[in-house]
């Protein structure tokens, strides 16, 4: 069986809220097996870095995540707001979370968060020679904390299993590979 596709046959939202929106939808499968209720969590697009200085230093971030009920330690990143470049959103990201301009951005991955249930992707990037230009500016309901790193305490960190969040490890495995600091 080459095809693999499913074809929705109908949906209908269950929820439409800024930051939760779900679906249910009926499908057909390509041997006609019908599925009925398959949820669906349609998510903004998301971007995040590893965002390296001028100093050569590796801005990390800490932050309280309610759902799991946890401090992380993280890289910066946030939501592509609609019609955004996930580029332009990561550039405007950096800012508002660490306070630091950066000019020199590449993309580095994109992956799907779980695209059993969701809709989204995040994109990945590696920005560098980040200039600290102006204070945080942060959402309301945002508390974040700005920590910085060398780029070996970056890889101990992650080889320590310090990171909780999977799509900023996957985005610190990429990038660490693009630097050369990794073998593949």
């Amino acid at each position: 069986m080459d095809n693999l596709k499913w074809e929705k046959l109908s949906s209908e939202y269950v929820i439409q809220k800024p930051w939760a929106t779900m679906r249910k939808d009926t499908c057909r499968m390509p041997d006609g097996t019908i599925v009925d209720d398959y949820y669906v969590l349609e998510y903004s697009e998301w971007a995040n870095a590893i965002a390296i200085t001028e100093d050569n230093e590796v801005l990390l971030i800490k932050q309280y995540r309610h759902a799991a009920d946890v401090v992380l330690l993280e890289i910066p990143g946030g939501v592509v707001d609609a019609g955004e470049d996930p580029k332009a959103a990561i550039r405007r990201e950096l800012l508002e979370e660490t306070g630091h301009q950066f000019d020199d951005i590449e993309f580095i991955s994109v992956i799907y968060p779980n695209p059993s249930t969701g809709t989204n992707r995040c994109h990945a990037f590696l920005a560098r020679g980040g200039k600290l230009v102006q204070g945080q500016k942060l959402d309301a309901h945002e508390q974040i904390i700005v920590e910085k790193v060398s780029i070996s305490k970056l890889k101990q960190l992650l080889f320590d299993q310090k990171f909780g969040q999977a799509l900023h490890v996957t985005a610190i495995f990429y990038a660490l590979l693009k630097l050369g600091e990794l073998k593949s």
